[in-house]
């Protein structure tokens, strides 16, 4: 692959970098900015995403004539990686999960109907969203196929949803909902996807989850469906595609979540690297010590791998090719690296970096979660032994 950036999307990401450095950063040390779980407060955010998209930095993965960028997977590589420098920049700039993988799928997937209807809205930033997949054990979660327990019930021109989910994030102030449910014991058209909108009767939200690291908007809630009524003109897809909806928004949308966490380790590298660049101890600069050298430098080498892997994804995607291996495997190195360089930044930092008065204890909790969500570590690396086992020597083919 060639790793030549367009001069548009260089351009791009010294935009981005300018504005998260002006108008995101300083914000963060500010404790007023946060609500009571710990996000951005709504208004403010509201109002940064105003200056956005008047920069012209908004939906860069939605066509253009949508009023997106109209960006391919390596732009958004390239982009996204530096947004997410800033704890919120994402969602200022309409980037975030599970937003930006929800209008993915919908462009990709959905009808021009559906298009109007549920996602533009959500590209202009009148609406949020929200994907309804996982439930409470014993139903669906890696194996959403061979679990799944919520049901959808054809009856007339519409269709009657019964079950329960949970960890899905954002529901609590999300709007437009895809929702997969089971619809055959066919085991290979099983799954169907639908959409809904938070004002239908039959679904209510059993709770809100506390969880370890700070929450997205809207959390991570249970939600119950009870005769639920979802019109046959608001399936997305035919019946019994509904892993199909689900492969092509989770390969992607696994991929931007490591974007976004490579910008993340950045800047806690750079926090980090400010800080020993002037602590002294024992007559000595931090930064001059060896032994923090070897730690800055295993944390580069680490963030570089991931880099290149981001990047041979992306660039296979956008060749048409399913990458299921390249994202895997990528999603593995970065969860990694993205836990190692907060901790590690943490550790150069001593008791500061532990302390509130940097982000990096928020960034700690946060960094957790990334070895579990869209797939736990141990999944993707089944998926890597599977590939490896089906064509042995080829499984590392150039070709």
């Amino acid at each position: 692959m060639d790793f030549t950036l367009t001069p548009e999307i260089n351009d791009m990401c010294r935009r981005i970098r300018s504005f998260v450095d002006e108008h995101l950063l300083p914000l963060e040390s500010d404790p007023t900015i946060y609500d009571e779980y710990e996000s951005i407060r709504k208004e403010l955010l509201d109002a940064l995403r105003i200056k956005a998209k008047a920069a012209g930095i908004w939906a860069l993965s939605m066509p253009k004539e949508r009023g997106g960028a109209g960006y391919n997977t390596v732009g958004m590589a390239a982009c996204y990686e530096e947004m997410n420098r800033a704890l919120f920049g994402p969602a200022v700039f309409n980037a975030a999960a599970p937003d930006d993988g929800n209008m993915f799928v919908l462009n990709r997937l959905g009808n021009d109907r559906q298009k109007e209807k549920w996602l533009q809205p959500i590209i202009d930033g009148d609406v949020s969203s929200s994907i309804v997949m996982t439930e409470p054990a014993p139903g669906a979660g890696s194996d959403p196929a061979g679990m799944m327990k919520t049901t959808a019930e054809k009856v007339g021109d519409k269709w009657i949803i019964n079950g329960r989910k949970w960890y899905i994030t954002g529901a609590a102030v999300a709007s437009h909902f895809i929702l997969l449910a089971r619809t055959s014991t066919d085991p290979r058209r099983e799954l169907t996807t639908f959409l809904y909108h938070k004002d239908q009767p039959g679904w209510r939200i059993v709770r809100r989850l506390g969880i370890m690291g700070p929450e997205e908007h809207g959390g991570h809630c249970e939600i119950e469906f009870d005769g639920l009524e979802i019109p046959d003109e608001d399936r997305l897809l035919d019946v019994g595609r509904g892993m199909k909806v689900v492969q092509t928004r989770l390969g992607t949308a696994r991929l931007t979540h490591c974007m976004r966490w490579l910008g993340m380790a950045k800047r806690a590298m750079e926090i980090s690297s400010e800080y020993v660049a002037d602590r002294e101890a024992f007559g000595i600069k931090l930064a001059d010590r060896e032994s923090v050298q070897l730690l800055q430098g295993d944390v580069a080498m680490a963030i570089h791998i991931g880099r290149l892997m981001v990047m041979n994804a992306a660039w296979k995607l956008d060749q048409g090719e399913f990458a299921q291996s390249e994202v895997s495997a990528a999603k593995i190195q970065v969860a990694d690296t993205l836990h190692l360089a907060v901790d590690t930044a943490i550790q150069l930092c001593g008791a500061r970096g532990y302390s509130k008065d940097t982000v990096l204890e928020w960034m700690y909790r946060y960094a957790r979660q990334a070895k579990l969500v869209d797939g736990a570590s141990e999944v993707h690396k089944m998926i890597l032994a599977r590939g490896f086992q089906k064509q042995g020597i080829d499984y590392w083919s150039w070709n």
